[in-house]
C-alpha cells in the first residue's frame, strides 16, 4: 500500500471551537465537552473522496489518544473542484489539551491523499 499525499489546494480549518460542560451526561474523568466546526474545501484541480480521519487528542500530561475511523460523521464526501464539505462533532477531556488531525482519501485517478488540519488548543474556563 503506497502513503498518501498532500493535495496542493485541498485545506481543512477549524471554523469555531465551543466549550460546552456537559454536567452529569458525560463521564466525571472526562467533563469537558469541546464542539468544534470544520470545513474541508477543495481547492485542487481534482476531484476527492474523503474516506475516513484520524485525530489526535495532546494532554498536558504528555499523554496521546489517537482516535482514527472510516467516514467523517458517517459520510464519504466526493467533492469536485471548489467544493467544500462543513461538519461539526465534538471531543471530551477531563483536562486542557491540544488537537490536531488529518483526512484521508482518494483523488479521481485513485492517488491516495490528505489533508492535516492545524493544530487547536481545547481549554477549559477556570473555574
Amino acid at each position: 500500500m503506497s502513503a498518501s499525499s498532500p493535495l496542493s489546494g485541498l485545506t481543512a480549518r477549524l471554523d469555531k471551537l465551543i466549550y460546552h460542560h456537559g454536567g452529569g451526561s458525560l463521564p466525571p474523568d472526562k467533563p469537558h465537552a469541546f464542539v468544534y466546526f470544520i470545513t474541508i474545501h477543495n481547492g485542487s484541480e481534482r476531484t476527492v473522496t474523503l474516506l475516513g480521519r484520524k485525530w489526535v487528542l495532546e494532554h498536558v500530561d504528555g499523554r496521546h489518544t489517537v482516535i482514527e475511523g472510516d467516514k467523517i460523521v458517517g459520510e464519504t464526501p466526493r467533492l469536485s473542484p471548489g467544493e467544500s464539505f462543513s461538519y461539526n462533532s465534538y471531543h471530551v477531556t477531563g483536562e486542557q489539551a491540544k488537537a490536531y488531525g488529518s483526512f484521508h482519501g482518494l483523488d479521481e485517478m485513485g492517488g491516495r491523499i490528505h489533508v492535516v488540519l492545524p493544530p487547536f488548543a481545547m481549554s477549559p474556563p477556570e473555574t
